[in-house]
């Protein structure tokens, strides 16, 4: 089986514009991911997919590789989409989070294996919550998972309720997930969900994943146990500034 790793990027970030070419200690984050990326050991190939030339121009300076696409892709799942019509040769694309530039790539690697599994359609990861402040916070969507492992249904509240038991007690009397915002798909699944109308879920809770269940797309779910670090906001990198720099 081959894999295609794809890091799709974009300039114009509502919240923090430009963020795939700020500098992290001497270093663009696109290429930051890039080369985390280029350490997992199933992908066959690594592009970034943007549709600006900055980016693309950036990423050919440190030997990476570019696939342009086109401006108006409202995810990085179209994105991708977009990819993988115009790259053949491959059974599954991974979708990476650009804005991650310590990526763990084992946590690559831990979802490729998802696909050991020829029937895997979708997958994605999952962290187990120990924090309270995680565990009620609306902006971390969470996941209930069946016994195979498969995802039941994702939410920003937290989920399952747990009937007659205080808040505090809820992290000693359950387990409870978030999820890790990095998919795997079969090529010819990927094409397929693009084409799916959004959901009623999806527009409710603004969670895409919610349209593919809806469809009655499987979402196979792996556990890690690797805390992740994006940069949404400049906050965010003062965050990874300190606790991978000690600034």
């Amino acid at each position: 089986m081959k894999f295609l790793g794809i890091i799709p990027a974009r300039y114009a970030s509502s919240r923090f514009p430009g963020k795939p070419l700020i500098d992290i200690e001497g270093k663009t984050m696109i290429q930051r991911v890039y080369e985390q990326v280029k350490k997992s050991t199933k992908l066959n190939e690594v592009v970034v997919a943007t549709d600006d030339q900055r980016i693309a121009q950036t990423v050919l300076s440190f030997g990476g590789k570019v696939v342009m696409t086109a401006e108006h892709h409202q995810s990085g799942t179209d994105r991708c989409a977009e990819v993988i019509t115009n790259i053949e040769g491959y059974d599954v694309a991974i979708n990476i989070q650009g804005d991650e530039p310590f990526i763990d790539p084992a946590q690559i690697d831990l979802l490729a294996n998802c696909f050991e599994d020829t029937t895997t359609q979708i997958a994605t990861l999952v962290k187990e919550i120990t924090a309270e402040e995680e565990l009620f916070n609306v902006n971390i969507p969470k996941v209930v998972r069946n016994s195979k492992g498969e995802a039941i249904y994702f939410s920003r509240q937290t989920i399952p309720f747990l009937r007659g038991v205080e808040k505090d007690q809820w992290l000693q009397k359950q387990k409870f997930y978030k999820h890790i915002g990095i998919y795997a798909y079969q090529v010819d699944t990927l094409k397929a969900l693009t084409q799916l109308p959004i959901s009623m879920l999806e527009e409710a809770e603004a969670l895409e994943q919610l349209r593919w269940l809806e469809n009655g797309y499987a979402i196979q779910t792996a556990i890690t146990t690797h805390e992740t670090v994006a940069v949404d906001t400049k906050e965010d990198l003062t965050k990874i500034l300190r606790l991978f720099f000690n600034k």
